[in-house]
C-alpha cells in the first residue's frame, strides 16, 4: 500500500587480530584451496621405495596400512604421500575416513589443500559436502578458532541482504567484511569446485526430478548431506522445458545451466549469464505446496496495522485544522506518520515462514517498496512515484487514499505436445499489479479494483523493465526463478506428471525425508517514509505491498496453454543417454 496523506505547507586485539573468514553458506558452497602447491622433493631411493609400497596398497584398497606407511615417511614427501591416501580414499567412496588422515598432515598450507582438493574430488561424482570442510579446517587447522576455542579466526555465512532478528524484525543488513590470515583462501572459495562438464555452459541442461529424488534419499538413508550439485541442481538458473516419460518413470527439466560463483552475498550466481542458480530446497517447498496438501497458491503480504492507520487519519485531520505547516516543519511532520504508522506486519501464506522462499518473496516486496519512494534506486527506466507525480503535479490532489503495488508472476504461455508428455515455458517474468484502496475512518482499507494514472505508470514500468532490474538486484532474478520451480511444479500436478510416472514424491512429498534450511520468520518490519511537496501539499508515502504466485493459475488457464507438436520432438532429444549410476543430469545433444 502507498499512503497518500494531504497536509498545507507554506512556501581480539592484544598481540594478534581476531580473523574471519567468509564462506557462501546462505543456500551457497564453500571451496578451501591453496594457490601453493604440495610438492613432493624425493631423490633417494628409501623414499621412493616407501612411496612405491603405498601405491601398491592403496590399489590393493589397504588404506589404513598404506596411511601408516606413509607416515613413517618424513617433511614434504609425508604431506604428498598422505595426500595420496585422501585421493585414493574419496575415490572409493571412503570420504568419510579422510578426517583421521587430514589429522596428520603435517601444517596448516596442506591442511588446507587438501581440504580443497577433496571438494573437487567429490564434485567430479556429484558434488561436495563443504559443511564437513569447514568442520575440517576449524578443528584440523591450527587456530585459535572463535567457535572451537572460544577465541580467534570465525567462519561466518553470507546473510541474503536482509537481516531477520530472533524476534522476527526485519530490516536491511549492512555486512563488515573482515578479512584475516584465509583472505587468499575465501577469494578461492567464491567459485564453485566442479568437474569440467558441469561447469561448462550449456543451452540446455537437463535434471531428472526422479533420479534427482532416488540420489538425495539414498544420501540421507547413508547419514550423509546433501551435495551441492544437487542443492543448485546442477546449475540450471531458469526452467524452460518440462518432460515426463511413462515408460522410464521419469521427469526431467531442463533450461540454460553454467557453473556458478558466489556472489557477495554468498549466494550462487551463473558464472554465464549472472543470474542466480535455482534450488534444490525451493523445488521441495513448491512441490509441496502444489500437492494434494498443499494451498496451490503462496505469497506475502507487508501491511501497516490498521489501528495505526486510523492514528495517521487523525493526525492528519488535526494538523490540517492548524493551518499550513512551516518548511521547516514539513521533515517533522513526515516523521511523525512514520512513527504513527510504526511496525508494519509480514504475512507469508502457501509457504513456511521460516522457508528460503519466504525470505525472498519478503525482501523482493520490501526491496520494490523502497524503490517506490525513492529510498533504493532502481534504474533510469524504473523512476520512483515523486518523480513521476513531478511530471505532473497536477495529479497530486492530496486525497488521503492508499496505493498498492503487488508482484505476481507473468508467462506468455505453456506449450504442450498432443499427449502431455512435454511442456515448454515461454515468457517467463514478472508483473507489479497497483490499485488504489479507500480508507475508512477506523483505519480500513477497503479495495476499487481500480488504480490512479501515477500508480498504473509505476507499476508498468516496473513490469515491462523487471529483467533489467533483475540483473542488477540478484533478488527480484532469484524470485522469478522461484516463480520458474512453482510453475514447475504446478504443471506436475495440473497434468499428474508424477502419477504417470509412478512416482511418489519419495523425500521430496510433503512428508518426506528431505527437509529444506530453516531461516528466522519475517514477522514485521519498520515503516519506512519518503515525502514531496507538490502544490502546496505534502505527499507522504508509505508502501506495502506482496507477492502472490497462483500457478495453478497459469497451469490450468486454457488461454495460456497452447498445443505444440514441435515440444515433443524436443522431448526425444532431451531423453537420456546412457548415464553412470548415480548420475541425475546431462547436456542436451
Amino acid at each position: 500500500m502507498v499512503l497518500k496523506v494531504p497536509t498545507r505547507h507554506s512556501a581480539r586485539s592484544k598481540q594478534r587480530s581476531r580473523k574471519s573468514l567468509w564462506l557462501g553458506l546462505l543456500g551457497g558452497a564453500a571451496l578451501f584451496s591453496s594457490s601453493n602447491a604440495v610438492t613432493v622433493l624425493a631423490a633417494e631411493a628409501v623414499v621412493a621405495d616407501v612411496a612405491k609400497d603405498v601405491e601398491g596398497l592403496l590399489n590393493s584398497g589397504e588404506f589404513g596400512a598404506a596411511a601408516d606407511l606413509a607416515g613413517t615417511a618424513t617433511g614434504i614427501t609425508r604431506d604428498q604421500l598422505m595426500e595420496r591416501v585422501i585421493f585414493s580414499q574419496i575415490g572409493a567412496g571412503e570420504s568419510a575416513e579422510t578426517k583421521a588422515v587430514l589429522q596428520q598432515l603435517s601444517n596448516d598450507q596442506a591442511r588446507v589443500s587438501a581440504a580443497g582438493q577433496i571438494a573437487r574430488k567429490q564434485m567430479t561424482s556429484g558434488g561436495a559436502d563443504f559443511t564437513e570442510l569447514i568442520y575440517l579446517i576449524q578443528n584440523e587447522v591450527e587456530g585459535p578458532w572463535f567457535d572451537v576455542d572460544g577465541e580467534g579466526g570465525t567462519m561466518t555465512p553470507f546473510t541474503s541482504g536482509i537481516k531477520v532478528d530472533p524476534n522476527g524484525i526485519l530490516t536491511r543488513e549492512l555486512r563488515e567484511d573482515r578479512t584475516g590470515r584465509l583472505t587468499n583462501v575465501e577469494q578461492q572459495a567464491r567459485v564453485a569446485a566442479l568437474n569440467e562438464d558441469m561447469a561448462s555452459p550449456s543451452t540446455l541442461r537437463l535434471v531428472s526430478l526422479t533420479r534427482l529424488e532416488k540420489e538425495v534419499a539414498r544420501r540421507l538413508d547413508e547419514g550423509k548431506p546433501v551435495v551441492e550439485s544437487m542443492k543448485y541442481l546442477a546449475g540450471l538458473s531458469q526452467v524452460q522445458y518440462i518432460f515426463v516419460y511413462p515408460e522410464q518413470g521419469e521427469i526431467v527439466i531442463g533450461g540454460p545451466a553454467a557453473g556458478w560463483s558466489y556472489d557477495g552475498r554468498g549466494m550462487p550466481v551463473s558464472q554465464s549469464s549472472g543470474r542466480p542458480s535455482l534450488q534444490l530446497e525451493d523445488l521441495v517447498t513448491v512441490l509441496r505446496t502444489f500437492s494434494p496438501a498443499g494451498q496451490a497458491v503462496f505469497g506475502c503480504s507487508i501491511d501497516p496495522q490498521q489501528e495505526n492507520l486510523k492514528k495517521v487519519m487523525e493526525y492528519v485531520s488535526e494538523s490540517q485544522s492548524k493551518g499550513p505547516l512551516s518548511p521547516a516543519g514539513v521533515r517533522s511532520w513526515s516523521n511523525k506518520i512514520g512513527n504513527i504508522l510504526g511496525a508494519q506486519d509480514i504475512t507469508v501464506f502457501g509457504v513456511p515462514g521460516n522457508s528460503r522462499i519466504a525470505r525472498v518473496m519478503v525482501e523482493a516486496d520490501y526491496r520494490m517498496k523502497l524503490i517506490g519512494i525513492g529510498k533504493l534506486e532502481g534504474g533510469s527506466q524504473i523512476p520512483d512515484y515523486f518523480e513521476l507525480l513531478a511530471k505532473d503535479p497536477a495529479l497530486a490532489s492530496g486525497s488521503l487514499d492508499a496505493l498498492r503495488w503487488w508482484m505476481t508472476m507473468q508467462y506468455e504461455s505453456v506449450q504442450h505436445s498432443p499427449d502431455l508428455t512435454a511442456f515448454e515455458i515461454r515468457g517467463s517474468g514478472v508483473k507489479c499489479l497497483s490499485e488504489n484502496q479507500f480508507l475508512t475512518a477506523n483505519g480500513e482499507r477497503v479495495a476499487t479494483g481500480k488504480a490512479e494514472p501515477v500508480n498504473q505508470k509505476f507499476a508498468a514500468n516496473f513490469t515491462k523493465h523487471y529483467q533489467e532490474l533483475a540483473a542488477k538486484d540478484p533478488v527480484f532474478a532469484d524470485l522469478q526463478g522461484i516463480f520458474d520451480l512453482a510453475l514447475v511444479a504446478a504443471v506436475v500436478q495440473q497434468n499428474q506428471l508424477d502419477q504417470r510416472a509412478n512416482w511418489d514424491r519419495g523425500a521430496f512429498a510433503a512428508n518426506g525425508e528431505y527437509q529444506p534450511l530453516a531461516y528466522a520468520t519475517p514477522k514485521q518490519t519498520d515503516s519506512v517514509v519518503n515525502h514531496h511537496v507538490y502544490n502546496g501539499k505534502d505527499v507522504v508515502l508509505q508502501v506495502a505491498g506482496g507477492v502472490r504466485a497462483d500457478l495453478a493459475s497459469i497451469a490450468k488457464d486454457p488461454s495460456l496453454n497452447q498445443e505444440s507438436p514441435q515440444v515433443g520432438t524436443v522431448a526425444q532429444s532431451a531423453r537420456a543417454p546412457e548415464l553412470p549410476i548415480g548420475r541425475w543430469w546431462w547436456d542436451a545433444k
